[in-house]
This record gives structure tokens, C-alpha cells and sequence, in this order.
């Protein structure tokens, strides 16, 4: 088995080369690169700008009108800047972000804009964290997490560990989607001694992401008893559509994994072309209600910066 790190090496990182292996003419190129695994690459149908994956990592010419009411920092990540890699949001929670790095780069990325510090040792933000007894829980989040070497992460983890007042600790990833390869027998290791409970938050929007080596990677996860949870973002021409949703939320259920969150898409500029309306995604889950068990729908939730949680949207 190729080694997780030679995968990511055959991203496709260029508009030129995509194009030829979908069959499209692709010139158009962005200040946001593109940055999509070959994992992926290979489940879009060729030969059509259509396909639900293409549309969520392909640069587009619309990026370059984004309305005004569409922002570089939508949710106003740097108000709540505690040193240059810790948030802190939501009483109890801080969310450390170790890397810029990403499996792949989704156009509607509400972070794509953040000033990201170069990696350090991350003393200022364990310091932080061991100086505030009302944090029980810490999210490493990015960029993502996994992107980090096992190495890396190890010392991270354990340090994190040794933390007295914390209790859990989240993963919010979408490398196993793109590369499923990185769940390395290495990973699990660090997981299995741990006093900290782990939970994994996924990223997936579409059924066409998944596959069963992503299902056997992750069910590698969860036999150590880590709860491996799934969000979403509503995208328009991707999975605002009924019978998408209800397939995706059914297949993670399966799988063993719950449906999170489906998330209203945060106002990022140049995203504003994945945008759904409120009132779309409050009748896709109110039909969706009367067809799924509990523990197969997600809530449907939006930021509001300055909210001290995330906000269900419902009907009003």
C-alpha cells in the first residue's frame, strides 16, 4: 500500500492537468488553488461541468463578483484569536488550529482567507489552555489536523493529555474522504492509550465521496470507541436536493457514522455562488424529518459570529 504521503503528493494541483484527465477545457484559474486528491478526481463523470464533486473544488469566473454582504472572514475567526494558533468561541471549548495545510481545497471554505501562523511547538497555546481550568474540551481543527505527520501529532496529543481539566478531544477532518490512506495503524496507536475521549467530526456533502475504503478506514477509528461524526455544508447544485441528502445521511447511518450538522453556508467572498436559501434548507429538513430515524438527521444549524453557539435554523 502506497504510503499516505505519496497519495497527497498526486493531488491534482493544476487546472491543465484535471482538464485532460476529465476531458474538459479547464484555463480558468484563482488566488485559492486548486488542490483536489485523485481519490475524488476518479468519481467525477467526465466530460460535464456538472458533476456534484467537480463543482465543489473547480475554481469558477463567478468567484471573481462576489457580492458585498460575502466576506473574507465570514465568521469573524480573528475577533476570537487567543494567540496566533488558539480560538476561543463557546464557554468550555477552544479550538486549536495546528496547521494550514488541507487534503484538498473546497471553493466554499470559510477559513481559506485566515492569516495562519507558520507551525510551531505551540507552547503559547498549551500555556493558554493550562491556564483556563473551565476548558473541558479541545478542537484541532485547520486547515486540517491529519495533515500533520504522526510524529507531530503525537507530541500535540500527549501534551494535551497530560492536561488535567480536559476531557475530550475532536478532530474536525476531511482527509479520510480524499485520502483515506493517512488512517495509518501509527494513528490508531496514539488514539488507543489515551485518557482524553476522542471524536471524530468528518466532512462530507455528497454520497459520491464515499467509498468502501473510506467505510473500512473509519470502522478502523471507531473500534477503538471513537465517535466518528459527519457534517455537511447545504451547496447549492451539489446537495440541496432531497433525495441527495436523505442517500448521504442513510449511507453514514449505515456505516456506523452519525449525521452532525448540516450547515448553512458561511458568507465567504467568492463563495457566494453555493448559496442556498433559508427557506430551501428549512423544507429539505422538514421533509427529510418525516422520513429519517433521529440519529440519522443532523441539525440544521448556521453561525452567527457572536452567538455563543451555533444557531438551529428552523421555520419561523
Amino acid at each position: 500500500m502506497l504510503q499516505w504521503r505519496q497519495v497527497q503528493k498526486d493531488n491534482f494541483t493544476k487546472m491543465e492537468d484535471l482538464g485532460t484527465f476529465l476531458g474538459l477545457d479547464l484555463s480558468y484559474s484563482s488566488s485559492f488553488p486548486l488542490n483536489l486528491p485523485q481519490r475524488l478526481a476518479s468519481k467525477i463523470t467526465k466530460g460535464t461541468l456538472e458533476d456534484p464533486i467537480l463543482k465543489q473544488f473547480l475554481p469558477a469566473e463567478v468567484e471573481e463578483s462576489p457580492p458585498l454582504s460575502f466576506l473574507k472572514d465570514p465568521v469573524c475567526d480573528t475577533s476570537f484569536q487567543k494567540t496566533p494558533h488558539l480560538l476561543q468561541k463557546y464557554q468550555g471549548r477552544a479550538l486549536l488550529m495546528p496547521t494550514s495545510a488541507c487534503a484538498m481545497h473546497c471553493r466554499y471554505c470559510f477559513r481559506q482567507n485566515y492569516p495562519y501562523h507558520a507551525n510551531t511547538d505551540f507552547l503559547k497555546e498549551l500555556e493558554v489552555i493550562r491556564k483556563d481550568p473551565t476548558l473541558y474540551e479541545v478542537i484541532l481543527s485547520g486547515g486540517d489536523p491529519l495533515s500533520l505527520s504522526d510524529e507531530a501529532l503525537k507530541r500535540l496529543i500527549k501534551a494535551l493529555d497530560h492536561i488535567p481539566h480536559l476531557n475530550l478531544l475532536r478532530f474536525h477532518t476531511r482527509f479520510p474522504i480524499g485520502i483515506p490512506e493517512r488512517i495509518t495503524d501509527t494513528l490508531l496507536e496514539l488514539f488507543e492509550y489515551l485518557r482524553l475521549q476522542v471524536i471524530f467530526v468528518l466532512h462530507v456533502n455528497h454520497p459520491k465521496e464515499l467509498d468502501e475504503d473510506i467505510f473500512s478506514a473509519l470502522k478502523k477509528v471507531r473500534c477503538l470507541g471513537i465517535p466518528v461524526l459527519c457534517q455537511s455544508v447545504l451547496l447549492a447544485g451539489v446537495n440541496d436536493d432531497h433525495e441527495v441528502l436523505k442517500e448521504l445521511f442513510l449511507t453514514l447511518a449505515h456505516q456506523g457514522m452519525i449525521p452532525y450538522y448540516l450547515h448553512q453556508l458561511d458568507r465567504i467572498k467568492k463563495g457566494h455562488y453555493f448559496e442556498v436559501p433559508l427557506e430551501k434548507g428549512v423544507k429539505l429538513m422538514d421533509k427529510l424529518r418525516g422520513e429519517l430515524p433521529g440519529y440519522a438527521l443532523p441539525k440544521y444549524v448556521q453561525e452567527i459570529p457572536f452567538e455563543s453557539s451555533k444557531v438551529e435554523v428552523i421555520a419561523s
